[in-house]
């Protein structure tokens, strides 16, 4: 890692396409060049684990507690392909700062930018004043049972610590700190930033896809932000999540969500914003319809 008076750089690291063996998803190689990408994508959670160790050097341990990485991703990458992450120095004394953040590959390609922050700052994140240019439900196919408001679940969770480590021993983590096996200021070992994305997203979504019908999605944004954290591996919480937007763009169907994990008292420990895209050309509702290439936005 390396830093400039405003800068914080990261390595060059190769992410891995950890869904790869998922046949039919955007991270499967036929599947996703069918659809007009390279290949099986690399999911933005993955992207997410790159920038902990700069986070811990622009904001502290803090970071894990009140901390915030809010992404919009630009350019959809395959396993192995090289990126670099970025932050930008916090200003010396400042009082719960919010900087930018965004990750490259070497060529100079926005693969994501967004924002970091600590603590409450005073703006919103990148995701959060972002216009989420909401559309009629009425309107679309894939998305058309869902609206701003609807309730996607509520449930107990927790991030499967067997699973987190099995990723880290197999060397196909970026950025794997101590504190994600073993012991941390915390106590006890604590989630990564795909972890937390798990625990937040992957089961609270199972009605709303199957309402959905075949099609394949992908991430288009993510913002993960503790309140009372770290989240712990292995640790039961309730999660609960609602619809914040749908829309469209000429290619996809755009679904917003919001979710958040509660400790036992009740007391929000992480919560999350997210962009799902489902690709209008793998849904059979729009089947024979011309729907263009497959792009970053």
């Amino acid at each position: 890692m390396t830093t400039t008076s405003d800068v914080i750089t990261g390595p060059v690291r190769r992410p891995r396409n950890l869904a790869a063996h998922i046949v039919g998803s955007i991270h499967d190689d036929d599947t996703a060049a069918a659809l007009g990408f390279r290949g099986g994508t690399v999911a933005g959670s993955v992207h997410l684990d790159q920038f902990p160790p700069l986070l811990l050097q622009a904001f502290g341990q803090q970071w894990f507690e009140t901390g915030s990485l809010s992404l919009y991703f630009r350019h959809a990458t395959t396993d192995g392909e090289p990126v670099q992450a970025f932050v930008e120095r916090p200003p010396t004394g400042a009082h719960d700062p919010q900087v930018r953040a965004w990750m490259t590959t070497p060529a100079g390609e926005i693969v994501a930018e967004g924002t970091a922050a600590v603590g409450n700052p005073r703006v919103p994140s990148a995701l959060h004043e972002r216009d989420l240019r909401p559309a009629d439900p009425a309107e679309l196919r894939i998305l058309k049972t869902l609206k701003p408001g609807d309730v996607l679940g509520d449930l107990r969770a927790a991030v499967n610590g067997a699973r987190q480590r099995s990723i880290i021993e197999q060397d196909a983590m970026t950025e794997p700190l101590d504190w994600y096996s073993g012991t941390s200021p915390w106590g006890g070992p604590i989630a990564s930033p795909s972890g937390v994305v798990g625990l937040l997203y992957t089961h609270l979504l199972t009605e709303a896809k199957e309402a959905m019908g075949e099609h394949v999605g992908l991430f288009g944004a993510i913002e993960i932000r503790f309140r009372g954290g770290p989240v712990f591996l292995d640790c039961d919480y309730r999660v609960t999540g609602e619809v914040a937007a749908v829309s469209q763009t000429p290619k996809t169907e755009v679904l917003w969500f919001d979710s958040r994990a509660l400790d036992d008292r009740g007391e929000p420990v992480a919560e999350m914003r997210m962009m799902l895209r489902q690709m209008k050309q793998s849904s059979p509702l729009y089947r024979g319809e011309a729907t263009g290439e497959a792009t970053g936005e």
